[in-house]
């Protein structure tokens, strides 16, 4: 008998992650919603930036684990973990954007989906 996996929304999966970047005290937490956006590649972009490569490859790992232990998911592809200057996790629907902050302002992502609604999050001190 085959197993069906229950279909998580990339709404819950979006959240999980904010709460993993939170866990580790990620800077400038943002949501981009590209639902309505036409040719966007998934739903949300969940982005953020650490203070150091440690501290971005501690971020990275935390949503992971954030997203493996709450919702069963792994990601389909990850970038980045070599060097921590960007570190892309890629769960289809949600990718999620780990940054140190040189790199974050360099590629300016939130400025290309400026069409999308973006929410910020307040900082946890």
């Amino acid at each position: 008998m085959t197993v069906l996996k229950e279909q998580i929304s990339s709404e819950r999966l979006a959240e999980a992650a904010v709460a993993g970047m939170q866990d580790r005290k990620a800077k400038d937490i943002c949501l981009v919603d590209l639902r309505n956006i036409g040719n966007a590649m998934c739903d949300y972009f969940v982005i953020c930036h650490g203070t150091s490569n440690t501290n971005v490859e501690a971020i990275a790992d935390s949503v992971e684990d954030e997203i493996r232990i709450n919702l069963k998911e792994k990601p389909f592809h990850k970038e980045g973990k070599d060097n921590s200057e960007w570190i892309l996790l890629d769960y289809f629907d949600v990718v999620v954007h780990v940054f140190q902050k040189e790199k974050r302002d360099f590629f300016g992502l939130e400025e290309l989906w400026a069409d999308a609604p973006i929410t910020y999050f307040e900082d946890e001190n």
